[in-house]
């Protein structure tokens, strides 16, 4: 299991929301680059980004800074976040972005999906964000009627090889993460599962590793200092 950290950006800053609520900000760095060139230092084979900003408006707004971090980094980057359409899509990818996550499309337009899929195979994966087990979308702002496992299914039927799965209540929480949403997904579906939302400390990457994932996403457990990235890359080898 790889261990990826997460940076969210919103208005070109660093920051970690509480359980997905915009109201409830923390802002965690003012220099993004210099975090991420941080977790590459560390040891991080991949790095998370989201752009917030863009996920509520519907299109990328910090792409300047993700753009330059695809160029300046040595290890790839997922991007999510207002990606709703394939010029986009292959405009990131074109600029060395190895990963883009589609959330609010992946739900509202199968068809832009599966030709993404089609196209760009693996550099794909779908953000798959719940309440209570149903689907939210626009920057996690809209809740709909589509349970997880549901809609994971379809991803896979149409290609997608990659998910991640968050647990919005749990996020930013440190609460600690669904193992049981996480281990449910698993018995339905063959895809990389990626794990987010809550992650609290080493027994939460242990308990995650033991299910043979393809990957964890940590954030606020990161910046608050309760796991330290080396050591829980360390932990996954």
């Amino acid at each position: 299991m790889i261990i990826i950290p997460a940076i969210d950006i919103i208005g070109g800053k660093a920051v970690r929301l509480y359980q997905g609520d915009y109201r409830k900000k923390e802002v965690v760095g003012n220099d993004i680059f210099d975090i991420a060139k941080g977790f590459e230092k560390s040891g991080a084979k991949y790095i998370h980004l989201v752009d917030l900003d863009g996920a509520k408006k519907g299109k990328l707004v910090n792409k300047k800074i993700i753009l330059n971090l695809a160029k300046e980094l040595t290890i790839p980057i997922e991007v999510g976040g207002g990606i709703r359409n394939y010029k986009e899509v292959e405009e990131l990818i074109n600029h060395g972005v190895s990963r883009v996550i589609l959330g609010t499309a992946a739900l509202e337009d199968e068809e832009f999906v599966s030709s993404v899929v089609r196209d760009f195979g693996d550099k794909i994966a779908v953000g798959v964000d719940c309440k209570k087990g149903y689907i939210c979308t626009r920057g996690w702002l809209e809740e709909s009627n589509v349970h997880y496992i549901e809609f994971c299914k379809r991803m896979e039927n149409i290609g997608a090889k990659n998910i991640i799965l968050t647990d919005i209540s749990k996020d930013g929480t440190l609460e600690g993460t669904n193992i049981s949403m996480v281990k449910q997904l698993k018995e339905y579906v063959s895809v990389n599962i990626i794990a987010s939302g809550g992650v609290k400390d080493y027994y939460d990457i242990k308990k995650l590793n033991d299910l043979d994932i393809y990957g964890v996403i940590i954030g606020k457990a990161l910046y608050s200092g309760n796991i330290d990235l080396k050591e829980a890359i360390n932990l996954c080898r």
